[in-house]
């Protein structure tokens, strides 16, 4: 895709930034031995457990396993996404971010007119809603909206008509074109050109750095659709953006908690009475990519929608969403309005107390329980085992953290059913365990396998320059082994070879966002076992030759066989590999 960021400019950009001076900035370190150290600024303590490698340009705590990059520090301290983070440090290294070509254009100074004409958009709709004197600002009175919150959320109104957009922002070829990709018009059937909101009340949609990126639009009678919103573009992701996310973080500066509603008059009704840290997702259910966005935030977060049966469906998908993140005590709780109430009508008849009172709050765990158990005899053996079996795909889905064993033993006194009886049935199910019965290894003989390319890929992230020891026939002997995660120690030896000066910060950003990354910083965090083992460059070409002498051995048991037809398919086609590679070599 064009705009892409180059992969070696990123390295290039990790290397000439240290990470002691970026963390520095924002939270004091002191140096003790050969790293730097402070307390976590990702959660609460007393006894600093954060810590700092100049020489591998990664941080770690101890404390909450927060871990990774200069990068990652920025994206995770100051809320930035990764496109920011890269673009903040380039700028304090006088480097300017350049972008793969792949099309006629740039895109970052094509992303800059649309964001440009989106401002243009709003302030148009915002002067259409400060001159007209009639039924929008009838309809804002209605609904209790004062001057300040329309202000405050930059409200305006399309007015009726099909081409007011067109003719006030202008007709060049050019800018038709812009106002097409930004969403605000439509092509015709004819060929012609038509508003895409009219004679609607209009909610700009900012990110978090500030931009309009969409626009929702709300009928100001019985029309339909009741909201419209702006189509996917090329700047507005709507199942990555939240509305009022970025009114809350310039409201509040530390958010404790972010109340996630459904529409945009949720957030404005109840910002108006004083509840600032709200957002609402954008007609869609709250996706991973909104959930993940929030915690980086905050460590709370509460689900409040309608009191309808769309509600409950809405809050039941959130839950699911949200299992996966619920670690390092990210919490997650829930609002049930009663029936025919929204957000918006309970606050104006209840206030503001009513609404923020910890009564009202039912936790994820209670509502996982009461929602599975609905139904469920559990007063006889057989409803018991169907509490445990409907709640068992869900246990699957939490991380390893307290949390999920606080909700297993929680469980076992519904069910009266053992804590390591159910975690015996949780093992038992993982799709790992399921696999390796399939393909009749045995357990041991793989997890040796396993551990191996473990210890041999962290070796290289605490020591690079171990690959630089490797000579050809080692490296391409490698490549035929068939165990878990060869693939993967080939393409990081090759990585190290090409770039002999490597960190462990840019080994860990050329795995950015691939199911590698978060098991490579749990790696680059494993100092202190690494410090025990005390490798030499004899001690890891020593590790390499024996997973090639394994290799080797099993080469000779397929020459052993009498016949290529004792051979399976697989291990005729790995015989043909290692025929290859041994000759090779």
């Amino acid at each position: 895709m064009a705009g892409k960021i180059p992969q070696n400019f990123i390295n290039e950009l990790i290397d000439r930034t240290d990470i002691i001076d970026i963390i520095d900035s924002y939270v004091p370190l002191k140096k003790t031995g050969k790293n730097h150290k402070a307390c976590c600024p990702f959660h609460d303590e007393k006894t600093p457990s954060f810590s700092v490698n100049q020489d591998k340009q990664f941080y770690y705590c101890f404390g909450c396993n927060a871990s990774g990059t200069v990068i990652t520090f920025l994206m995770e301290y100051l809320h930035m996404d990764f496109v920011e983070a890269v673009e903040d440090l380039a700028s304090r290294a006088g480097m300017e971010v350049p972008r793969e070509s792949g099309s006629s254009f740039d895109q970052t100074n094509q992303s800059a007119k649309l964001y440009a004409l989106m401002e243009s958009a709003t302030k148009y709709y915002s002067d259409q809603l400060e001159n007209n004197k009639n039924n929008i600002i009838n309809y804002l009175k209605k609904r209790n909206i004062n001057k300040a919150t329309a202000i405050e959320f930059e409200l305006g109104f399309a007015p009726p008509g099909w081409d007011n957009l067109i003719i006030n922002l202008g007709k060049s070829k050019e800018l038709i074109k812009e106002l097409l990709d930004i969403g605000v018009i439509i092509k015709s059937d004819r060929g012609g050109q038509y508003d895409r909101f009219r004679d609607r009340l209009m909610f700009p949609i900012r990110d978090q750095r500030g931009r309009v990126i969409g626009f929702g639009g709300r009928v100001l009678n019985n029309d339909t659709p009741k909201y419209l919103n702006s189509p996917e573009t090329r700047i507005f992701q709507k199942g990555r953006e939240l509305y009022g996310l970025f009114q809350a973080r310039k409201s509040i500066k530390d958010l404790s908690e972010l109340y996630v509603v459904e529409g945009y008059m949720d957030v404005i009704a109840l910002a108006q009475f004083g509840i600032k840290n709200v957002v609402a997702t954008l007609g869609t259910a709250a996706t991973n990519e909104h959930i993940e966005k929030m915690f980086r935030i905050t460590n709370k977060l509460i689900f409040c929608f309608d009191g309808d049966e769309a509600g409950e469906r809405a809050a039941w998908r959130a839950l699911e969403n949200s299992l996966s993140f619920l670690k390092n005590s990210k919490q997650v709780y829930f609002i049930f309005l009663p029936s025919k109430e929204d957000p918006d009508t309970f606050v104006r008849k209840n206030g503001k107390d009513a609404f923020i009172s910890p009564e009202m709050l039912t936790p994820l765990s209670e509502f996982l329980f009461n929602s599975i158990g609905n139904n469920i005899n559990l007063e006889v053996l057989e409803g018991r085992s169907e509490m445990i079996n409907k709640t068992l795909p869900f246990l699957a889905k939490l991380p390893h953290d307290p949390y999920k064993d606080i909700v297993i033993k929680k469980l076992s006194e519904i069910t009266r059913y053992e804590i390591d009886d159910i975690q015996r049935q949780l093992s038992t199910s993982n799709k790992n365990d399921l696999v390796e019965k399939k393909v009749g290894k045995s357990s041991k003989e793989k997890n040796r396998g396993i551990e191996k390319v473990r210890w041999l890929i962290r070796c290289l992230l605490h020591q690079p320059s171990l690959a630089l020891v490797l000579d050809i026939k080692s490296t391409s002997s490698l490549s035929a082994l068939d165990s878990s995660g060869i693939n993967f120690l080939c393409e990081l030896i090759k990585l190290i070879k090409e770039t002999p000066n490597i960190t462990v910060a840019g080994i860990l950003e050329n795995w950015r966002n691939t199911k590698f990354e978060a098991r490579l910083c749990e790696l680059a965090s494993e100092e202190d076992e690494f410090k025990e083992i005390g490798v030499t460059n004899e001690v890891f070409v020593d590790a390499i030759d024996g997973l090639i002498e394994a290799h080797q051995k099993e080469f000779e048991t397929f020459k052993t066989k009498s016949s290529p037809l004792e051979l399976s398919e697989k291990e005729k086609l790995k015989y043909r590999e290692m025929q290859k590679s041994t000759q090779d070599t």
